[in-house]
């Protein structure tokens, strides 16, 4: 199968989700509006991740491409094609299906603990996580949960994943962070002025990091490989085919 994965950043990449892929025998196509390689279309793919990113929703003056990028997912949304959002691509995808994008009272910036919902014991994606757990963080905005959609998982600060219809998920969670990923968001970290606002300790943020990366790295497989069965599964074809 053929996945295209949408990124905004250089540091940014598609981390675990290109590891599961690709070692299940299936290709990554990576993607950007932000950097100037977009996809044309995205028929032809079996999924779509959209990953996240260090711009908001309502920064189009920045970013002018982002409506490109909202009818892009308004396009897989149509097609049912298999979709993930995470972080910022979360808040797109909820966006497009009509829900408030906000300011957090209080930024999540690493590991935080994450409830799942009743909902979710049932659910392709998110039923493969256990009911708790501590998920790597890194965002200043949330979302609303979007008209009929299913909420899966939350913190106290805000929803945390939620499924859209029988074929999208978002998660504000970052599942898709390998070490390397998390090093350079820690390395640059002065960029965020909520991450200097909060007293960010670089050297605690590197010690917890390489303690919890390869537990989170497990959870994020899980996540990946529910992605790939759903795509699989709508595609007529086995998962590792």
């Amino acid at each position: 199968m053929r996945i295209l994965s949408i990124v905004h950043g250089r540091n940014a990449r598609s981390g675990i989700f290109r590891h599961a892929i690709e070692e299940a025998g299936h290709t990554l196509e990576e993607r950007s509006f932000a950097l100037g390689n977009e996809p044309e279309h995205v028929s032809g793919y079996d999924a779509l991740i959209v990953l996240g990113g260090a711009m908001n929703v309502h920064e189009e003056d920045a970013n002018p491409w982002l409506p490109t990028e909202r009818s892009l997912i308004e396009e897989a949304l149509e097609a049912r094609i298999p979709l993930l959002g995470i972080c910022l691509g979360s808040q797109l995808l909820a966006s497009v299906a009509g829900a408030e994008i906000y300011r957090v009272d209080e930024p999540e910036i690493g590991w935080y603990d994450v409830e799942v919902t009743p909902d979710a014991a049932d659910d392709p994606l998110l039923g493969r996580l256990p009911q708790r757990f501590t998920a790597y963080q890194w965002h200043s905005y949330g979302s609303r949960l979007p008209d009929g959609a299913v909420a899966l998982a939350t913190t106290p600060v805000c929803l945390q994943a939620y499924r859209l219809g029988d074929a999208a998920w978002g998660t504000q969670f970052h599942c898709e962070v390998t070490q390397d990923i998390c090093e350079s968001w820690i390395a640059s970290y002065d960029t965020d002025p909520d991450a200097v606002a909060m007293g960010f300790d670089q050297q605690a943020a590197r010690e917890r990091v390489t303690a919890e990366i390869g537990r989170w790295n497990e959870l994020g497989r899980r996540l990946a490989d529910g992605l790939l069965d759903v795509a699989a599964e709508r595609a007529g074809v086995p998962a590792g085919a």
